[in-house]
């Protein structure tokens, strides 16, 4: 299997993970609490687990009840 035959299941799964980082870190720099962790702490798992990892861990485990 070639990369251009697979280019359209990675163009949006890309997509999908971009606006998940992006609204991951939007939350963490609109919130000042967490459950657990700060705000820098967040981030950084965040950016660094980026595929989908770390911002599932962060609205799992971080994001504050409202």
């Amino acid at each position: 299997m070639s990369l251009q035959e697979m280019l359209p299941f990675f163009i949006p799964l890309a997509i999908v993970e971009l606006v998940l980082l992006f609204y991951t870190l939007w939350h963490i720099f609109t919130h000042t609490h967490y459950k657990r962790g700060t705000r820098l702490m967040w981030c950084i798992i965040a950016i660094v687990g980026m595929q989908f990892i770390g911002p599932v861990l962060y609205f799992v485990f971080g994001k504050e009840d409202e």
